[in-house]
């Protein structure tokens, strides 16, 4: 691989393919995003010495831009999304634009730059979609599985990975929890104990994302073995007591199949979380 563009790079997962991307003999990795205060923070956090790095400004929602950015690009990695749910449904065709229209504009950039693969990374909440947010994705998924026939001649591999929820990524429930301990508050705000999640740190999403990436034969969707915990489990490793307030609008007791995943024991949350 000698060049990857990463749509939503500045994002945790985003980030985390940079710095396992940044180990590899790789000559350039674009940076794809439409915050230039989360490009500043990026550039101060992770090195470059070999100015490695291209950032671009710039909006999957701009055909034009993505036409720019794509130049001698060989990989791309689709993960821009507006992904917070409560967000999508008070802002539904913002939700759209961005993941269904943004991710149409993506993969028609990738036909026309023959670009050697691209991958979108999905979710869990994808499959059987209760929310507005699910439902883009599910039809960004879409979109990228159909591409191979949609690219005629062009040689392009199009392929979907789903991911589960990411620990201590922006606006989750750990570093929610751990700001309302600092601030000390022991009683925090919990849908249902028995709410079940997949988790999955973004080091080993990324190094998923990327082992699919160079495996991809075109047209799959892929679901790396995660484990799950129960969130009243994650309370109690956390420390911390209980106020439940019952599940939101179009939020499920558990996602795809996590019912049923190997269940994360209150050691192991507790090693993940403090240690």
């Amino acid at each position: 691989m000698h060049s990857c563009l990463i749509t939503g790079a500045t994002g945790t997962v985003g980030q985390a393919i940079v710095r396992e991307l940044l180990r590899e003999p790789i000559e350039r990795i674009c940076i794809f995003s439409r915050d230039e205060h989360k490009q500043h923070e990026m550039q101060q956090a992770i090195e470059d010495p070999e100015r490695r790095l291209r950032y671009f400004l710039g909006d999957v929602r701009d055909r034009s831009r993505l036409d720019r950015a794509l130049s001698h690009v060989q990989y791309v990695i689709h993960a821009a999304a507006l992904k917070h749910v409560s967000a999508a449904e008070f802002n539904p065709f913002e939700c759209v634009q961005t993941n269904v229209m943004g991710t149409q504009n993506v993969l028609e950039a990738c036909i026309d730059a023959d670009v050697s693969g691209a991958l979108l990374i999905s979710t869990d909440k994808a499959v059987n979609p209760t929310t507005l947010y699910g439902a883009t994705k599910l039809c960004a998924e879409r979109l990228f599985l159909a591409a191979g026939a949609y690219a005629g001649a062009t040689p392009v591999k199009f392929g979907v990975i789903r991911l589960g929820n990411i620990a201590f990524s922006r606006g989750s429930v750990i570093p929610k929890w751990l700001g309302l301990i600092a601030r000390g508050v022991r009683r925090v705000p919990v849908t249902d104990p028995e709410c079940t999640r997949y988790w999955i740190t973004a080091e080993d999403a990324a190094r998923a994302v990327l082992l699919r990436l160079r495996a991809m034969l075109g047209g799959e969707c892929v679901r790396p073995a995660m484990p799950a915990y129960r969130l009243g489990d994650l309370a109690l490793a956390m420390g911390v007591e209980m106020e439940i307030t019952g599940l939101g609008p179009g939020e499920r007791l558990h996602e795809d199949g996590s019912e049923n995943a190997p269940r994360m024991t209150l050691g192991q949350l507790r090693e993940e979380i403090f240690e």
